[in-house]
């Protein structure tokens, strides 16, 4: 998939950040949610841009980088809300990155994760509802 605007490490990260929050909406992030977001990095996002890191790597592995970190630092009071926040507020702020496609791609992505572990939960429901109506703003 191409896409004519160049995106950036932030919107990398950022997704890592909102995949992170669908994950962990039941207050637990499980293997099989992790092994699907990877999958989906390898298979779907890597081919997005052409952006690489400050160490010459595909860009779009900051999803994976920024979500095992929260992952792994679950007290560090990065909760839900504020990683699904910072995502909306970034989304806000750089409306141009997200096309047509990108946000098919992110929200294939959400639903991808939530469905990968017993199907969705009504936690999980309420934020993809949330995501869908904001990628779907003007």
């Amino acid at each position: 998939m191409n896409t004519k605007k160049h995106l950036t490490l932030k919107f990398y990260q950022n997704l890592g950040k909102l995949f992170y929050a669908i994950a962990a909406a039941d207050n637990k992030v499980h293997e099989a949610e992790i092994n699907t977001l990877k999958e989906l990095v390898k298979k779907e996002w890597l081919d997005v841009d052409d952006i690489e890191d400050g160490f010459g790597t595909d860009a779009a592995y900051q999803i994976e980088i920024v979500f095992d970190w929260l992952f792994n630092e679950q007290d560090t009071g990065f909760n839900i809300k504020t990683c699904y926040d910072d995502f909306i507020s970034y989304k806000k702020d750089q409306k141009h990155l997200f096309t047509n496609n990108v946000n098919r791609l992110i929200l294939k992505t959400a639903n991808a994760i939530a469905d990968s572990f017993s199907g969705k939960n009504k936690s999980e429901l309420i934020l993809l509802g949330k995501l869908n109506i904001e990628l779907n703003k003007e």
